[in-house]
């Protein structure tokens, strides 16, 4: 009897060790619903920096800055975040192994895109856009080829860097 209780109590304890594992793996590839991990939409370049989590790659010049989040450089030519010094962080594009709390990620289909959020709509650009659920703030922007997401971000409705 005291074996089986112990070991009812052992696996219940790794059953939470590992559930917590996995609910840090996922938050931690999560953008959204307001920004990744500790890195959060509307900070000042400063305090984005200070979360230890971004790189500046390009300065803005009285404009808005682009930055990296350094667990997912971009190209040379390219940046993963906006920084206005109106708003603060303004936007943040998803990396390749990203996903939205609604399970989004790039290379979803629009059919799962659309089953996500059946409520979202196509902009001038030709990108599917929404509210982010949970933060009236901000939006999410999908490009969709072929039938698949192929780029998507997450920013705030009065971001000043990009149309």
């Amino acid at each position: 009897m005291k074996k089986t209780m112990i070991g009812t109590a052992l696996l219940a304890a790794a059953l939470l060790v590992s559930g917590a594992t996995a609910a840090n793996a996922q938050a931690k590839t999560t953008l959204g619903p307001y920004g990744y991990g500790a890195v959060k939409l509307g900070m000042t370049a400063k305090q984005a920096k200070a979360t230890g989590g971004v790189v500046q790659k390009m300065p803005g010049g009285g404009g808005c800055s682009g930055w990296d989040l350094k667990k997912f450089p971009t190209p040379k030519d390219s940046v993963g975040i906006y920084v206005s010094p109106n708003v603060g962080l303004a936007a943040i594009f998803a990396a390749k192994d990203m996903k939205t709390p609604q399970g989004i990620r790039i290379g979803s289909t629009a059919k799962q895109l659309k089953a996500a959020y059946p409520h979202i709509k196509k902009n001038a650009h030709d990108y599917y856009v929404i509210t982010v659920p949970g933060n009236k703030k901000a939006y999410y922007s999908f490009a969709v080829t072929q039938g698949k997401v192929t780029e998507y971000g997450i920013a705030l409705h009065k971001q000043d860097c990009f149309n």
